[in-house]
């Protein structure tokens, strides 16, 4: 039932009609607009800021040094990515005052968070992988596992994944949804609006799509796996008042899942 556009009471016998919800309505319909806005505009950003990431790394060749392309590529990408993403939130720093959480924040239980995460997504791979193996369905992989290319591939997990895209798709859209919502919004527990709404911008992120021609590629577990990864370390980045932490969860999680794919490899 809907709720009643006034409030009722009874002034001297006599019977006082105030309004009561339109303000509120009005205000909410009011977020609502500026959240929708806030969450296109982002996408767009996203994608542009991406975009233009590999219009950078496809500048050079990379022959040399990573004839398989595993991972030159993808670190220049992630390093202009970067770069980008922060010169926007410089821009936006100057414009809104806020706070996009580069600093320390409570390392304490910044440290605790990282620590029980890193064990949890330890076991998470490593239980993953002996299911693929007991079901015969242990992963392979199309490139040779060299010294070069696992070094490589780990040290861009390590030191390019969670700090590129953290930046991007953590700091800027939480902090974004925060201003223009004017407070945070909390869902229940420690789940926040803005929080959810980055990570469905995080998630569509791991889908693969073009215009012309139009196509759409997408990994349902992947999907999952990206959203969950949202969730938690935007709780922490929240709870943190810091983007490290999530950088930090989120590189040793991609280092744990391929560095335990490659170890299956060799030890079986």
């Amino acid at each position: 039932m809907d709720k009643p556009l006034f409030s009722y009471k009874f002034v001297n016998s006599k019977l006082e009609i105030k309004p009561k919800t339109v303000k509120k309505r009005l205000y909410n319909t009011d977020k609502l607009l500026h959240g929708s806005l806030a969450f296109i505009a982002l996408f767009f950003v996203q994608v542009l800021v991406g975009k233009s990431g590999w219009i950078v790394a496809d500048l050079f060749s990379y022959d040399l040094f990573d004839p398989d392309h595993l991972f030159a590529l993808l670190s220049v990408h992630h390093i202009a990515q970067m770069l980008i993403a922060l010169a926007v939130i410089a821009v936006l720093s100057q414009l809104i005052k806020v706070d996009f959480g580069f600093r320390l924040g409570d390392s304490r239980n910044g440290l605790r968070y990282f620590l029980i995460f890193t064990g949890i997504i330890a076991a998470i791979a490593l239980i993953y992988h002996i299911l693929l193996y007991y079901f015969d369905q242990a992963l392979t992989f199309d490139f040779p596992l060299t010294k070069k290319n696992v070094l490589g591939t780990l040290g861009f997990q390590l030191f390019l994944s969670g700090t590129s895209e953290e930046i991007l798709y953590r700091a800027l859209p939480v902090t974004v949804f925060v201003y223009v919502f004017g407070q945070s919004i909390r869902i229940k527990w420690d789940f926040t609006l803005e929080v959810v709404l980055a990570s469905c911008l995080f998630t569509a992120a791991h889908i693969k799509w073009s215009l012309f021609p139009f196509s759409v590629d997408l990994n349902l577990s992947q999907l999952f796996y990206a959203f969950a990864m949202g969730i938690v370390n935007g709780i922490v980045y929240q709870q943190t008042r810091s983007i490290l932490y999530p950088m930090l969860m989120h590189s040793i999680s991609n280092v744990l899942m391929v560095g335990t794919g490659y170890l299956f490899v060799f030890l079986l």
